[in-house]
């Protein structure tokens, strides 16, 4: 067997063992990159850390210890808040606040699975207490996350065009986040019809909660971290709203680096207000940035020992672009189901750079579908933020919705990827 062979089918065990074991997959993947490395590819310590992404990884710890404090200081309490007063007591509008608020979270730097697991709990309580289908509201939890998730400063957005610009792919960064924003706004507008939204027209909250403006503080509510408190700003959370700004501009104005200037802004809130900000190190995604970085390190292995060029070789073998670009896409959703997104594009994207070096497929339209086939499964309740949304639900029949979520993510498995190749492959965008 050789040596690119062995490294691949070392690939999709730490796959099945991460998703069968819930190991974390960038553990295994440090493991893998230590014993293929040394024992088939045959390189020292310093071959294998080449392979490390030290700018994501700044990044990942940048982006989560800053929200980590606007978290800890009550920023994204305000935040849903203030959002939830924007329906004015539209009940028909409160989807599409939770759907906006996980987008604007993760379009800022939130890990999905965060964003995901701060909004669900509210928004599964509004569900219950106003007769909405718990599969609508935790979709459109789930779709918000992702229509923002790969904004250039966002974790997704950060990896995918990180790995784009290293392997000296054409890529545009705008392109791949409205790509996911309008696919994800189109599935959640069909999600909204199809399972009771256009019901919920004409209905209001109660007169007292409405100016009140929250209101779904009381015991019989279970919404959690709403009180009170949650309607006014003070001096952190003003400067926190602030440092969410200026990371905003510094990025995309300034050009600066999003991880550097997003840990600039954490240590200058920390110095303020240390007391808040003292836990924030320890609430950083250390399980995504370890998840990230194994495979990142794991990928650059395969770099190394030409296991890339095969497997991309060997999809473009298969003659016909388009049919090797479907099954990509299919590849990316399937595992991606029942695996780790940010793991399956850090692994997919590289496994293409062959096959897209051929000309014969847009390279931008490619990455585009693939990151949003990685990404849209994510309401499958095998995958993290499926299962946020049915840990979050009250008053449910959880088998029941166990089997909603599984049925709607299977649909979304075989619809979506080869939607988005139609659409972004087959023009040859890129």
């Amino acid at each position: 067997m050789s040596a690119e062979l062995i490294s691949i089918l070392v690939l999709v065990v730490v796959f099945v063992i991460a998703t069968t074991r819930s190991i974390n997959m960038g553990a295994l993947a440090f493991a893998a990159a230590f014993g293929v490395g040394e024992l088939v590819a045959g390189l020292d310590a310093d071959g294998i850390f080449a392979g490390f992404p030290g700018d994501l990884f700044v990044v990942l710890v940048g982006v989560t210890y800053l929200f980590a404090i606007a978290r800890a200081n009550g920023t994204t309490d305000w935040l849903v808040h203030a959002s939830i007063r924007l329906v004015r007591g539209r009940t028909a509008l409160i989807p599409w606040v939770m759907f906006a608020l996980t987008g604007a979270l993760t379009a800022i730097g939130a890990v999905s699975p965060a964003a995901v697991a701060i909004v669900a709990p509210i928004a599964l309580s509004f569900a219950a207490r106003y007769g909405i289908s718990p599969l609508l509201m935790g979709a459109l939890v789930v779709h918000g996350a992702q229509a923002g998730g790969f904004s250039p400063i966002s974790i997704y957005g950060s990896i995918v065009n990180g790995v784009v610009e290293r392997e000296n792919l054409p890529g545009n960064a705008l392109v791949l986040f409205l790509a996911s924003l309008v696919v994800n706004l189109i599935i959640a507008a069909i999600v909204f019809v199809l399972f009771g939204g256009l019901k919920l027209t004409g209905r209001d909250l109660g007169t007292e909660e409405r100016e009140k403006g929250e209101d779904t503080t009381g015991p019989e509510s279970g919404a959690g971290p709403l009180t009170a408190d949650s309607a006014r700003l003070n001096a952190a959370r003003t400067a926190t709203l602030t440092a969410l700004a200026a990371l905003v501009v510094a990025v995309l104005v300034l050009d600066l680096d999003a991880g550097l200037t997003a840990i600039t802004l954490a240590v200058v809130l920390s110095a303020f207000w240390p007391d808040t900000s003292r836990k924030a190190v320890g609430e950083v995604a250390w399980p995504t940035v370890l998840l990230i970085c194994g495979v990142l390190t794991y990928v650059g292995v395969l770099e190394e020992m030409g296991t890339i060029e095969y497997a991309g070789n060997a999809v473009g073998d298969i003659g016909v672009p388009l049919l090797a670009a479907v099954l990509l896409c299919y590849i990316a959703a399937v595992i991606s189901a029942f695996a780790s997104s940010v793991g399956i594009m850090g692994a997919l994207i590289p496994l293409a750079v062959p096959f897209l070096a051929q000309g014969e497929i847009g390279a931008v339209g490619m990455i585009a579908a693939l990151a949003v086939s990685a990404t849209v499964v994510d309401v499958s309740p095998f995958s993290t933020n499926g299962a946020l949304v049915l840990a979050a639900a009250p008053d449910v029949d959880r088998e029941r919705f166990f089997r909603q979520l599984m049925v709607y993510g299977g649909i979304v498995v075989a619809v979506v990827p080869a939607a988005v190749w139609l659409v972004m492959v087959v023009p040859g965008f890129g």
